[in-house]
């Protein structure tokens, strides 16, 4: 592997040299996530492969360019998952297209989002160096910050190389709930239930039904339908739709928008169809809505909108950035890619 890391290096400096952006990619799968992509093809899949594993430890260390199904079917030989259930969107998704998307499934409000699995990274940045962050057991913290902050940054910091993962036990038991009811009830419901310790590991609503997961020691789980009440159902097909969006709601043409709030929020007077996830934090809605009216509704509810799938990109996919954000994120930018060859523009235009 040390071949295709040189291969790596000489390829960033001679960008750098001749100020030609580069496009970093793994599989693909998450091409249309962002701004468009720009620049040359710097293909990572050719550094793949397990550096680590220790089952006792709960960490797997692996390389970028490592599929993704690969990772999870080696996990699951050792009854062990990636908890916050990352999107595949497609056969090809790769480790670092997982790390730098920073999607996590229906699971992230149980036990977190992608960044708070990343223990450490190696990366290398628009110099041609290799920086090593972070660590490979959990209770190093050293570095632990720029770990995370690589998550969701999109391949916009520089090259990823290896990460180090958290990982967490299969549930024991695992089972699903559906209970007819409205968008309100249902914001309500979830906020009391997320107060109380139910082993609630996953929710969706839409359509005047909630759906809940189960997860825990079956105990648990029949002392939470007692409480919780509905129709216990097999949803397992259900879940995996839900965290590859592959189900209704979201093959609908539609222009689709994510919408994070608090998660207290009270239903969003918005046109179009709308799917609650999260405990209530996180509405999808399909809309031909204006960005000005998503996203001033998003930040009267204290959060903030991106746009997801479809429309036009012109209007920018994420948030705008308040000021001072904004300096930050040009100073990371700046210390790590000077020259700005990586996936320019993939999160801002103006970065």
């Amino acid at each position: 592997m040390e071949q295709v890391i040189e291969q790596f290096k000489e390829r960033i400096l001679a960008a750098a040299a001749n100020k030609q952006p580069l496009r970093i990619r793994g599989g693909g799968t998450k091409d249309w996530y962002g701004q468009t992509p720009v620049g040359e093809l710097l293909d990572t899949r050719a550094y793949s492969g397990v550096v680590a594993y220790d089952p006792t430890e709960l960490v797997i260390t692996v390389r970028a360019g490592t599929p993704l199904a690969e990772v999870e079917a080696i996990l699951a030989e050792q009854n062990q998952m990636l908890a916050f259930e990352p999107p595949h969107f497609g056969p090809g998704a790769t480790v670092g297209g997982m790390v730098a998307s920073g999607l996590s499934g229906p699971g992230r409000a149980a036990v977190g989002a992608t960044r708070d699995f990343v223990l450490g990274v190696v990366l290398m940045d628009g110099k041609g160096e290799s920086l090593h962050f972070g660590g490979q057991v959990m209770k190093n913290v050293a570095g632990y910050d720029v770990s995370r902050m690589l998550a969701g940054s999109l391949g916009t910091l520089g090259l990823l190389l290896e990460v180090s993962l958290k990982v967490l036990p299969k549930p024991y038991a695992q089972t699903s709930l559906r209970l007819e009811m409205d968008e309100k009830d249902a914001i309500r419901r979830l906020n009391e239930w997320g107060g109380q310790p139910l082993p609630i590991s996953a929710s969706a609503w839409c359509d005047g039904a909630l759906m809940l997961r189960l997860s825990g020691a079956k105990a648990a789980l029949a002392a939470a339908q007692q409480t919780i009440g509905g129709e216990e159902i097999n949803a397992d097909d259900f879940w995996i739709a839900m965290r590859e969006q592959s189900n209704e709601f979201f093959t609908q043409s539609d222009v689709l928008w994510r919408l994070s709030v608090p998660s207290t929020t009270a239903p969003i007077a918005l046109q179009g169809q709308q799917l609650i996830e999260w405990g209530g934090a996180q509405r999808w809605l399909r809309t031909n809505e204006s960005a000005d009216t998503i996203r001033t509704a998003a930040a009267a509810a204290g959060g903030h909108a991106t746009l997801f799938r479809g429309g036009d990109k012109e209007v920018g996919v994420f948030h705008p950035l308040a000021p001072a954000l904004g300096r930050i994120h040009q100073n990371m930018k700046n210390n790590f890619d000077p020259d700005g060859i990586f996936n320019p523009g993939r999160m801002y235009a103006q970065y």
